[in-house]
């Protein structure tokens, strides 16, 4: 782009970020946090046994560069990707649009703060169910709100297996959590 339009490579990157800064700003005017009465409308078929459905989150992290400050290395390192990420939460309706996506924060950061300090709460009202993953710790959080979680069962204590029920409870919900994870493969 820099030799396209013969100018140095740093001013297209700023112009980049400032139209992306921009569009950021401007879009969340156009798309805002959809309502019970429009998620309920689209709500598929797949999802009559979680009916009162509101968001589907789950985190996903994208790789940087290893940045040349130590203190941002250990901010954006990712013990589970073993490398250096950006992380953010993405939510999305049952229906399958994206309904939600957070600042990017270094990979370091646990869903749960994520959950917890990105504003995602703040869009939460009574009576909503949100789907998750077994990593998202955040029943309390909801439960302050009036809302509930939805993630797929843990073994009991003293267990090396899940029972025959919390394997299908399991599968009903990947089945349905599926959703989140071909929007953020899209994404990517």
């Amino acid at each position: 782009m820099a030799i396209l339009c013969k100018v140095h490579e740093t001013t297209i990157g700023r112009a980049f970020r400032t139209w992306v800064r921009l569009l950021s700003e401007e879009l969340k005017l156009l798309f805002p946090y959809p309502a019970k009465t429009i998620i309920d409308k689209w709500m598929p078929s797949q999802f009559a046994s979680y009916p009162n459905t509101r968001c589907i989150i789950d985190c996903t992290e994208f790789f940087i560069e290893r940045p040349s400050s130590l203190t941002a290395q250990v901010l954006t390192f990712s013990s589970y990707k073993g490398h250096n990420t950006f992380k953010a939460l993405i939510g999305v309706s049952p229906n399958g649009m994206v309904t939600y996506v957070s600042d990017l924060w270094g990979g370091r950061v646990s869903d749960r703060y994520i959950t917890e300090h990105s504003g995602f709460l703040d869009l939460i009202e009574r009576g909503d169910n949100i789907m998750a993953d077994r990593g998202f710790n955040i029943e309390e959080l909801l439960a302050d709100r009036g809302a509930t979680l939805n993630i797929p069962p843990f073994r009991n204590q003293g267990s090396t297996q899940l029972t025959f029920a919390q394997v299908e409870e399991t599968r009903r919900i990947a089945n349905v959590r599926i959703h989140v994870e071909r929007c953020i493969g899209y994404a990517k």
